[in-house]
């Protein structure tokens, strides 16, 4: 780890969530890039440089910003981006994050804090995440009881497979994802496409449209709902389903809060 006390801290976030967290640290100061999707809070990263997409990134932009850390992601980021920052920044430390469910963001919450203790509040506002997220995943039930297709695209259909994040956050608050397969630990197979006459559309109690990446609105709702008219269609809020960190306690709770009738 760097000495902190030496070297300038300059933070790259290339994924949207730990952007979002790293502010929620305290460190929006010392943060020196982003990516177009980093776009929370929006009064915090909006003079933040963009170096490009998640899947995308300018490395050359990212690089002439002289980040002394990178973050990146397994799902969002490519590795062959980590594998370029290895080889052409090797003094770049890169912190690559992968929380697959609620359980793993205590963990994930000291990854991202601890390289950077030594800034003033960092170590607090860690501890006010963690007891905040602790007393959510108390209040939340553990046991799946409904079924649910969760959709995040759209031609082709496309769903989650169980040991996502999104999969486990849903799992945690009391919906069971279906189809019941797991993706493994990277991979388009942790994000299976659907067939239009797939019998599992008949088989669910509810399908969510999420309203990202795909940003489905009140238009698909008929759509859908002639695929699977047996089960309930509803639109449902993408970034608390899937942005992990800052917002796993209030996703938890959005979730909790939907098995109302």
């Amino acid at each position: 780890m760097r000495d902190l006390l030496s070297t300038p801290v300059r933070i790259a976030s290339l994924v949207p969530s730990a952007t979002e967290l790293l502010c929620a640290l305290g460190l929006r100061p010392w943060l020196v890039a982003r990516t177009g999707f980093c776009i929370h809070p929006r009064e915090q990263v909006a003079d933040l440089p963009k170096v490009g997409g998640t899947k995308d990134v300018n490395l050359a932009r990212l690089l002439a910003l002289q980040p002394s850390h990178v973050v990146l992601n397994v799902d969002e980021n490519l590795r062959e981006l980590a594998d370029a920052l290895r080889q052409q920044a090797p003094q770049t430390e890169l912190i690559v994050t992968h929380p697959c469910g609620p359980e793993d963001v205590p963990a994930l919450i000291r990854q991202l804090s601890t390289p950077f203790a030594a800034q003033h509040g960092v170590g607090a506002r860690a501890e006010a995440l963690q007891a905040d997220l602790s007393q959510a995943l108390v209040e939340t039930p553990s046991t799946a009881t409904r079924s649910v297709l969760y959709l995040i695209w759209r031609q082709p259909w496309m769903t989650v497979a169980r040991d996502t994040y999104i999969a486990r956050l849903l799992a945690h608050a009391g919906w069971r994802t279906e189809p019941a397969v797991e993706g493994g630990a990277s991979g388009a197979a942790r994000y299976p496409e659907l067939a239009a006459d797939a019998p599992l559309w008949r088989l669910v109690n509810e399908v969510w449209l999420s309203s990202e990446p795909y940003r489905f609105g009140e238009a698909h709702l008929a759509e859908v709902q002639t695929l699977a008219p047996q089960a309930r269609v509803r639109l449902v809020d993408g970034e608390l389903c899937s942005w992990w960190g800052a917002r796993t306690a209030a996703g938890l709770r959005y979730l909790r809060a939907l098995q109302a009738p």
